[in-house]
């Protein structure tokens, strides 16, 4: 029988998303970290004539701008997947989750409802446990949206998976 380990999901937390709805969260993610057996970080960054820039007009986050780097101290060990999409979950970091034994996959960071919500369903619809660690999340459109999204991810992945 294995050992089953956990691990701890830090969704773009980078200093383009980092305003006054935001701000509190580097430092809190920084301590809680390294509480996890794996940490993965994600960075969103925004190539050119993605969707992002021709559909919703949305121009932030080029490659190499000062909007891309973590903005917090990441643990060393971690594991960091650079995305141009919404989620992280892709057939290759699932199979990373299963070959580590993980069992459980707790999410926090950068915006609650966006690209949290879509990396916990995308989780919990790969038949992974994801668990959103609610006071390590939040939205860089503020707190409004930040409650709705926890509210649709209740119904979503269940109540109990909101912590």
């Amino acid at each position: 029988m294995s050992n089953l380990k956990n691990c701890l999901l830090i969704v773009d937390v980078q200093n383009g998303f980092i305003n006054e709805s935001t701000k509190h969260i580097p430092p809190l993610i920084e301590r809680a970290q390294h509480k996890y057996d794996y940490v993965v970080a994600t960075r969103f960054f925004n190539p050119d004539n993605s969707f992002f820039r021709t559909l919703i007009k949305w121009n932030r986050f080029a490659p190499g701008s000062d909007d891309v780097p973590l903005a917090f101290d990441l643990r060393k060990d971690a594991l960091i997947i650079d995305k141009p999409i919404y989620t992280c979950v892709s057939e290759s970091f699932v199979n990373w989750i299963n070959d580590r034994d993980i069992s459980v996959v707790y999410v926090c960071g950068i915006d609650t409802d966006i690209c949290v919500t879509k990396c916990a369903v995308d989780l919990f619809e790969h038949g992974i446990e994801p668990v959103v660690l609610s006071e390590l999340c939040a939205s860089h459109a503020g707190e409004d949206a930040h409650k709705n999204a926890l509210s649709t991810l209740r119904r979503y992945i269940g109540k109990s998976q909101i912590k």
